[in-house]
């Protein structure tokens, strides 16, 4: 059986899990950057290229759980919050190309967030946000190692 892999489209705003030859694929919406694309510390910028999940983090976190330095808070994010809140779930992605070899120091996550209505934009501080929900079901769905790709 082909092992998944992810596609993220900066354009379509969509996320998209290739389950293997003969499974159905899945789609779901994310947030980007606001500042755009690139690779520069401290720019708050998404990255593109070619990337795995490093690290899996927050495995039987409740929906909303709030992370801070990838570690649970105990509290449950809400929309009311303006900040840019990790939640539920942490994919940490370790770039594989020379111009993303930085990704993982630059602690660029595919994550849950508090501003699920601002999904289908760019609206992030450089990492892939996504639906509480949908990234607790991509969670169980992969593994660390697998590959993700992040294209224009």
């Amino acid at each position: 059986m082909q092992s998944p892999t992810i596609r993220i489209s900066i354009r379509r705003q969509r996320l998209t899990l290739h389950r293997g030859r003969g499974r159905k694929k899945l789609e779901y919406p994310v947030s980007s950057s606001r500042y755009g694309l690139g690779t520069t510390p401290e720019s708050y910028q998404t990255p593109l290229g070619r990337f795995e999940i490093g690290e899996k983090i927050g495995a039987g976190a409740p929906l909303g759980a709030v992370f801070k330095s990838r570690k649970p808070t105990g509290e449950i994010g809400a929309a009311s919050n303006p900040a840019d809140l990790v939640q539920t779930r942490i994919l940490w992605l370790h770039g594989l190309d020379p111009e993303n070899a930085n990704t993982r120091e630059r602690y660029i996550y595919i994550h849950g967030t508090n501003h699920e209505e601002e999904l289908g934009t760019t609206a992030s501080h450089g990492c892939i946000r996504m639906r509480n929900a949908d990234v607790a079901e991509l969670y169980d769905l992969v593994l660390k190692g697998t590959p993700v790709t992040i294209q224009p």
